[in-house]
């Protein structure tokens, strides 16, 4: 691990859209769709249904707060990582198969 420190410059802007890409990347990251920092791909779903829970409180809480453009981006993130949940939870039950 490196002792620098990243520019803070460099971040981008905090926003809505960001906050939905953080949370539904980490549940992609669950689902075992990104692999981890050792390159090694790690499914876990009950992670990932954590997340994908999360998003949909934010759902939730912000309706009728949202742009048009953050509510679909939030609307797209959350069936996107519903239906991989579902595929990844049948494809992980031998009783399925």
């Amino acid at each position: 691990m490196s002792d620098e420190q990243p520019d803070l410059q460099d971040l981008p802007a905090a926003s809505f859209a960001s906050l939905v890409q953080m949370l539904a990347g980490q549940a992609a990251h669950a689902l075992g769709l990104i692999p981890g920092p050792d390159g090694k791909v790690e499914p876990r779903l009950p992670l990932a249904k954590h997340f994908i829970d999360q998003l949909s409180i934010l759902q939730e809480k912000t309706k009728g707060n949202l742009t048009g453009h953050e509510h679909n981006g939030l609307d797209q993130a959350l069936h996107e990582l519903r239906m991989l949940y579902v595929d990844r939870t049948k494809a992980a039950d031998p009783a399925s198969k």
